[in-house]
């Protein structure tokens, strides 16, 4: 933003009114982390990992996803929260029952104070559970979003994406629930 050389571990700014993501200088992203900085704000670092997200099967029915990943959060210009799913052609909007995501957040309070804007709500289904899909959540910043939207688009081959994203996306998932899947510890 203020042409000051970025380290390579930066911070990000979203620009609310185009949606676009920017990286910032130290500096920069402080200017941006209070109420009134204008069209631009911080992302935060916050994240919670909430591993049986309670009301996921009713939600994720009637959000009608066709893919077993999709984030969620508020847009402030258009004062609603908006849901998409990570493609092979980039974030894919899908269509969002505000009566099951009021009811999705009023059931997970550890995911209920999203900051609009720079926080969502990434939700992970995992149909291979014994006791059938499992809903798993996570609050994570919203670039974390879209760097999840950028390793499908990177990686998927084919219909069903293929071994290398699926190894992406495993990888993904598993930082945020801070395994090492590394294989060293």
């Amino acid at each position: 933003m203020c042409a000051r050389p970025i380290e390579h571990e930066h911070s990000h700014v979203v620009n609310v009114e185009s949606r676009a993501i920017l990286c910032a200088c130290r500096p920069c992203y402080l200017l941006f982390t209070h109420d009134g900085a204008g069209k631009y704000r911080a992302i935060p670092e916050r994240r919670v990992h909430v591993p049986d997200l309670v009301g996921g099967r009713a939600w994720w029915d009637t959000a009608g996803i066709p893919v077993r990943m999709a984030f969620v959060f508020t847009n402030s210009e258009l004062g609603t929260p908006v849901a998409f799913y990570p493609s092979p052609a980039g974030a894919t909007e899908c269509l969002l029952a505000l009566e099951s995501w009021t009811q999705l957040l009023a059931d997970n309070p550890l995911v209920a104070d999203l900051a609009p804007d720079v926080e969502a709500l990434l939700v992970c289904v995992d149909s291979f559970g014994e006791d059938g899909d499992r809903f798993e959540g996570f609050l994570v910043p919203i670039d974390a979003c879209y760097r999840l939207v950028g390793l499908v688009r990177l990686h998927w081959k084919g219909f069903d994406g293929g071994t290398e994203a699926w190894r992406a996306i495993n990888a993904f998932f598993d930082d945020l629930r801070g395994v090492d899947s590394s294989g060293n510890g």
